[in-house]
């Protein structure tokens, strides 16, 4: 089937690098050996830390396995995220090794300059080779003649589907449709042969490997029918699910101990392993900033607050968690101490907005108001990277605005997420601001990688030199 083509495709496309990252390795070292500057010894051991880079092309194995239904169309940008994940891992895996052996006689010239070269390399390979192995593997012995039967509109609906899907050896022969007469539309994937009545001669005169249905048939003796023609005639039987055109909303298959069923979206993070990266990084960073730049810092914020607006040093209120959860959010205080007033508190700070004394201004503006978060992140109510969390009455308005808002809720809330890495920061005025923003925050929950929180992570720290407009 389709899948297993890809899946194949991709684990090929990983032991052919892996080889090639391999040789080039043992290649490199003895063209350094040759080179003055840099002062590799023949005397040094290479071998573990070519096994570190066989181990982290190993490692890496993973990535492509989670894009093997469409790698073998990866373009340029997808093919640089990758490679950096590559050398990444190889990085992380030889820095190790020289940091558990404190081994000082191994060039450091080498391996920085070999890592280098390899990303060029891995580029120019990610790039290259998923195409070529494709046309190589699936070419005319192994493509599959296919005919689509079903509705006409159905068909249209595959058309982009079976363009990036030819590239896997499915080769479409033509359509068998109940609800149009031959030539009758230029949408289909494919010519336009008949009738599905017609179906055992077409397969007969054009050696058709493989028949897709284009919807669940309409009865248990229709469904059965089919079948057992596939199996009669040894043709492969591929059934689009058409479901989701019936509820009007994306579904995940998933199969449960023997039983399928459909959810609303994956979620990476219900992994337990995903759950212990995701909790080691947001520590990594956490415990040196609450131990070492949240202190120094909390003395200078309190020194401009007493010049400017005397008061609490910190902002303390309710914020919505994970699974709609209470908690409170800490941050440095940006206004003017003021009673507590719910309805008040839940209006959004504006451009201008008279609460905001000036040194409060520039700490929202740098987002240096949110560091006492890291202190949420230290004790697990909240995350580095995630949906931002909103008061109570204002998680409520949004709800009542945008369908499908709580769906944010399903992971914690984060100092920062992938919405304000866009520039969706500051006051959320209009629906179609809750609604761009949700976007990013489900988009966020269902595609979950350690990956994402580190490309979120430095986009950040880029807003936080060079604030966006909408930081205020």
């Amino acid at each position: 089937m389709l899948n297993t083509r890809a899946r194949g495709l991709a684990n090929l496309h990983a032991v052919v690098i892996t080889l090639c990252v391999g040789v080039f390795f043992w290649v490199y070292a003895q063209v350094i050996y040759l080179v003055p500057y840099i002062h590799l010894s023949r005397a040094v051991n290479l071998l573990p830390y070519f096994l570190c880079v066989v181990g982290g092309m190993i490692l890496s194995a993973r990535e492509i396995a989670g894009m093997a239904s469409r790698f073998h169309l990866i373009d340029l940008a997808a093919a640089a995220r990758l490679s950096t994940r590559q050398v990444g891992l190889m990085a992380l895996l030889i820095f190790t090794m020289m940091f558990a052996t404190q081994d000082h006689s191994i060039s450091r010239a080498f391996l920085g300059s070999f890592l280098v070269w390899s990303w060029i390399g891995l580029l120019l390979l990610n790039v290259w080779v998923p195409g070529r192995l494709a046309r190589l593997i699936f070419q005319k012995g192994h493509r599959l003649p296919t005919v689509f039967v079903g509705r006409v509109a159905a068909a249209a609906n595959l058309r982009y589907w079976l363009a990036r899907k030819e590239g896997l050896g499915i080769y479409p022969v033509g359509v068998l449709s109940d609800d149009a007469e031959e030539g009758s539309s230029d949408d289909l994937p494919a010519p336009l042969l008949g009738k599905s009545a017609d179906l055992d001669q077409i397969v007969a005169q054009h050696g058709i490997a493989q028949i897709i249905l284009l919807e669940f048939p309409p009865s248990d003796s229709e469904a059965k029918a089919i079948i057992d023609r596939c199996r009669d005639t040894g043709c492969r039987l591929l059934i689009h699910n058409n479901i989701e055109e019936r509820y009007s909303q994306p579904l995940v298959p998933v199969t449960e101990d023997g039983r399928h069923f459909y959810t609303l979206q994956e979620e990476p993070l219900e992994d337990p392993l995903n759950r212990i990266i995701k909790r080691t990084f947001d520590l990594a960073i956490s415990v040196p900033v609450v131990l070492f730049i949240l202190p120094p810092l909390c003395v200078w914020v309190w020194l401009g607050q007493c010049l400017q607006s005397p008061g609490p040093l910190f902002h303390s209120r309710d914020r919505k968690g994970i699974q709609g959860k209470i908690f409170r959010m800490l941050k440095f205080r940006s206004m003017v101490p003021a009673p507590p007033d719910a309805t008040l508190e839940a209006k959004q700070a504006e451009t201008v907005d008279s609460r905001i004394f000036p040194f409060g201004r520039f700490l929202r503006r740098t987002s240096l108001d949110e560091f006492p978060q890291f202190w949420n992140v230290l004790i697990g109510e909240m995350s580095i990277v995630g949906p931002r969390p909103y008061m109570p009455l204002l998680d409520d308005e949004f709800r009542q605005q945008a369908q499908g808002y709580r769906m944010r809720h399903l992971v914690k809330p984060g100092i920062t997420g992938l919405a304000q890495s866009k520039g969706l920061r500051g006051a959320v005025l209009e629906q179609e601001m809750v609604q761009r923003r949700l976007y990013w925050d489900v988009h966020y929950v269902s595609h979950w990688s350690i990956w994402l929180d580190i490309q979120i992570t430095l986009q950040t720290l880029v807003q936080v030199v060079r604030p966006p407009k909408t930081a205020y």
